[in-house]
């Protein structure tokens, strides 16, 4: 009997599986190294104690590439003619830059048997022909890699009985390789440089169950030849340039799925296309003409996305019972939404915004109960609003915006609602003060409406409101007291409100807008307003105030137009001053003035003198070891006041180091680090921000650089604070401090076998709590976009600083072709609401280190097999007597008190990962609770 085995991988998963291998030879008396033959029966209790003690040996390990897999410290083989072997090898999420000696034939005879191999996420560059020899191989995964494209096809031909290949994520490219096993069939190409047609010799290969080829540079017509593929059941072919007609021969009986998008298909959609298929994703395309009518009816179909297409008729009457995404916007579709798109009542997703549909809106979406996003904005809709819908329980996103709406807004709404947008309609009557009570209701739009009466003040209870535009109305009396939440933009304008401007309005230090234009306020404005440090914009024109505005930042843009008696200065702090004494004042403050030039042009004169040798405003290409140019620099610009640093940093040197790829340690989602030492010998790390993605705003390099300024003038120990920052014509670069011992997720997850132990954990623990709580509680909060453990700087095993902090500064999501939560984050860190919201928040970023908390308890990775770690401990704490299973088995029984702590901080972390934002604590309130289970 053949038993499947498997071999530790080098780091995170290595005890685990080591354990798994020793319990599995010690079962059926496997042997367990070259000079036994066999072992004595034993019983469970012994084969417990020795599987205890194997923590020592786990301990001391170094597992690299340079040898034999066989050669490994507590890694044993069997010999060949015993009665089991090795017939899995899992070595992914390391760090391995090349295979070496792994599979030497000579000291390990493993290839023979070996069935599954999985070299995935790791840093393999060298040619794949490396890998061949392994004649039993089925499945092989080397995703996420940087393997090349020499000599693909002559290499995959060398695995005879392969069944599942995955190259995806590499440097792949050229025409698609076309020599492979007869028996292959799972097939992943996606995210390569591909290119060329989808050849022909492709279609020969008749087991094919799964063919992705998507995120590629593929281009030209799709053949015709998906009758030779029978057994298809997956084929995805999204983010290319692959044009003409949808093939026929793409009625295959066991297709499920089948997604296209992001390419230029044009002509008619197949009447056949969703007979077998249950997801389709053919948005972004080209395709014109109507829907067939029975196109959404058949009993399978789940989900169907034809956004942005050039379709036009109306929406089938018929849809799927099981149908729960429908996304039809974008395109050209008419006539009356059907009465019966809820009689399967279980559509979820809903999106038929920017047609030209007509007519009321059905009160039977009231048979929805599970929709959690309707979006119908864009339209030419008419009439009320059924109230059936705004009573949806699970509705998260309501959109109705720039239809013909009319009538009163209902009084209710579903408590889940975050996101309400009625504007440009016709509502008339007031607005509802319930609406307020909503606790998770974060943006709200009336804009463009014609309703009247005052804003209720129950809106000052508002406990997440973030934006709020109640502009172009009827509304009238005073504007009461507003949520201290509001950040983005609070918007009055063009209405019938009076009084004075409330000084309570100073409160609001997170907002960036304020418009109060076009109303009749009258009075001063208040001088607190001087204090909104987060504002970038106040618009005041059109009203009747008086007086003087306060002073702002030089940033903010003011507008004061049509206030005849309203003077954009400081105030006078003494208005009974006599004439004389004001002209007496105004020659001192003149003579003050001269004198303050002639300081500050002489400052100029030296400052100018020392920064010429930190400016370089342009930089050829001379004797450098790479051949590539120095870029030439716009502006280079010492944030920091320390002697140490302004002595020692030049940006010539800085630039020559980013131009040598040798000096790269780190690369993130968004950045490159490099390594940079200067004429004096101190060492200093180089970002360079990835500028040519287009949600940077970088461009505007006025407000980029006062943005960074703010944040060079934090001081946190568990933060990387910019020191200066230097722009050039297409890219930007940010210096800090050089003091790089790897990140924590390398720490835990990386090449070493050691195991941290808890209170090297712990420490991690409650520095990345003290830095995020520092950025928290800032005058402007800092929050993360990309909170990991990847993004988590090491000083030492247990000093760890925040990186990225000004990527939510920098980044703009509405540029992005995807969703918001495809940018926030790194994939197993992004908080659920994210999805929906299109908002970075706190309750975000206590999420993110949750997992963090997870990660460090657990030593597991963030995603485990597909699995999200926070999913699967929160399914795992659902019965107490399985929390000890969440934890790390090799450090939790070190001692009483550290399991005892780690139960602990399992609670703290279960309550930061919680589904609703409103039920994470705040991370002031994490702090405490970390500090008080020491």
């Amino acid at each position: 009997m053949v038993e499947r085995r498997y071999c530790p991988c080098a780091s995170h998963g290595g005890f685990l599986m080591l354990v798994l291998l020793f319990f599995l030879f010690l079962f059926h008396h496997a042997p367990m190294a070259a000079a036994a033959d066999a072992l004595p029966p034993l019983t469970l209790e012994e084969a417990l104690g020795i599987l205890i003690n194997l923590s020592s040996v786990v301990g001391t390990n170094r597992w690299n590439s340079s040898t034999s897999v066989c050669n490994w410290t507590g890694v044993a083989c069997t010999r060949s003619g015993s009665g089991s072997s090795l017939e899995s090898l899992d070595l992914s999420r390391n760090s391995f830059t090349d295979l070496g000696g792994l599979f030497s034939t000579s000291s390990c005879r493993m290839k023979e048997r070996l069935l599954s191999l999985n070299l995935s996420s790791n840093k393999l560059s060298q040619k794949l022909s490396d890998l061949s020899g392994f004649p039993q191989l089925e499945v092989l995964d080397l995703s996420y890699n940087l393997f090349p494209s020499e000599n693909l096809g002559a290499y995959l031909g060398s695995f005879p009985r392969l069944r599942s290949m995955n190259l995806s994520s590499n440097k792949l490219n050229g025409d698609i390789p076309l020599s492979m096993a007869g028996s292959l069939a799972e097939l992943v190409l996606s995210g390569n440089q591909f290119s060329g047609s989808i050849p022909q010799a492709l279609f020969g290969y008749g087991n094919l169950t799964l063919l992705d080829l998507s995120q590629n540079d593929l281009s030209g017509a799709v053949p015709d030849e998906f009758k030779s593929l029978p057994k298809l059941q997956t084929l995805l072919l999204s983010g290319n340039t692959l044009s003409g007609k949808i093939p026929v021969s793409l009625n295959v009986t066991r297709l499920t799925r089948f997604a296209a998008n992001r390419n230029l298909f044009s002509g008619s959609i197949p009447t056949w296309i969703t007979k077998h298929v249950r997801m389709l994703d053919l948005s972004y395309n080209n395709l014109s003409g109507s829907m067939p009518s029975d196109f959404l009816s058949h009993p399978g179909l789940q989900t169907v996305d034809l956004t942005s297409n050039m379709l036009e008729g109306s929406i089938p009457n018929s849809l799927s019972r099981n149908l729960f995404r429908l996304r039809l916007g974008g395109n050209k579709l008419g006539g009356n939404i059907p009465n019966s798109i809820c009689d399967g009542m279980s559509l979820a997703y809903l999106e038929l915004d920017n047609n030209q549909l007509m007519g009321s809106i059905p009160s039977q979406l009231a048979k929805c109960k599970h929709l959690s996003l309707l979006s119908l904005a864009s339209n030419q809709l008419q009439g009320p609003l059924p109230d059936g819908i705004s009573n949806l329980e699970e509705l998260v996103v309501l959109k109705l915006q720039n239809n013909s709406l009319n009538g009163h807004i209902p009084n209710t709404f579903s408590a889940s609602l975050i996101t309400l947008n009625l504007s440009q309609n016709s509502f008339t009557g007031q607005i509802p003060s319930r609406v307020f009570e909503l606790q998770k209701l974060s943006t709200l739009d009336l804009h463009g409406n014609n309703i009247s009466s005052g804003i209720p003040i129950s809106i000052s209870s508002s406990k997440s409101l973030i934006e709020l535009n109640l502009g172009y109305n009827a509304l009238t009396g005073t504007i009461p007291t507003m949520p201290t939440t509001l950040s983005t933009s609070l918007n009055l304008s063009h209405n019938y409100l009076s009084g004075s401007i409330p000084s309570d309005l100073g409160y609001l230090s997170e907002l960036e807008i304020l418009d109060l234009s076009y109303n009749k306020l009258s009075g001063m404005v208040p001088s607190s307003l001087g204090n909104m440090q987060s504002l970038t914009q106040l618009v005041l024109s059109y009203n009747n105030l008086s007086g003087y505005v306060p002073r702002f930042r030089q940033d903010v843009e003011i507008g004061i137009d049509g206030n005849p008696d309203l003077v954009n200065g400081t105030v006078s702090n003494n208005d009974t001053r006599t004439t004389g004494k004001r002209k007496m004042h105004n020659v001192v403050i003149i003579i003050f003035t001269i004198a303050g030039a002639l300081v500050g042009l002489c400052v100029l004169a030296v400052i100018t003198m020392m920064s010429l040798s930190k400016r370089i405003y342009r930089v050829e290409d001379e004797g450098l070891s790479t051949g590539e140019s120095v870029s030439q620099i716009i502006d280079g610009h010492l944030i920091t006041m320390n002697s140490i640093h302004t002595s020692a940093i030049e940006f010539m040197k800085a630039m020559e180091a980013v131009c040598n790829h040798q000096n790269i340690f780190l690369k993130t989602r968004f950045c490159t680090y490099y390594k940079a030492v200067m004429p004096n010998g101190s060492t200093y790390s180089v970002k360079k921000l990835n500028s040519s993605d287009k949600i940077f705003q970088i461009g505007n390099q006025e407000k980029f650089a006062r943005e960074i300024e703010v944040l060079g003038k934090l001081t946190n120990s568990n933060v990387m604070v910019p020191l200066a920052y230097i722009l050039t014509v297409d890219s930007a670069y940010l210096i800090y401090e050089h003091a790089y011992k790897g990140t924590v997720s390398d720490l835990l997850h990386g090449e070493k076998s050691d195991v941290i132990d808890w209170p090297s954990r712990y420490s991690i623990a409650l520095g990345v709590a003290q830095g995020l709580t520092f950025l928290h509680g800032c005058t402007q909060p800092v929050l993360l976009l990309d909170l990991s453990t990847r993004t988590i700087h090491l000083k030492s095993t247990n000093e760890p600083q925040i990186g990225d902090i000004e990527l939510y500064k920098i980044i703009d999501p509405s540029r992005s072709t995807g969703s918001f939560s495809t940018i926030a984050g790194t994939v197993g860190y992004i908080p659920p609401e994210y999805a929906y919201t299109m908002r970075l928040t706190m309750a975000g970023n206590v999420y993110s280190f949750g997992v963090i908390l997870l990660e460090l308890l657990t030593g597991k990775p963030s995603v485990s097999d597909g699995v999200e770690l926070a999913k699967w401990a929160l399914g795992l704490s659902a019965r107490p007597d399985q929390r000890d299973q969440i934890l790390d088995a090799r450090i939790s029984g070190a001692s009483i008190a550290v399991h005892s702590q780690m139960l602990s901080i399992l609670n703290i972390a279960l309550s930061c990962v919680a589904f609703s934002p409103d039920a994470r604590p705040k991370m002031r309130n994490v702090l405490r609770m970390l500090f008080n289970v020491k």
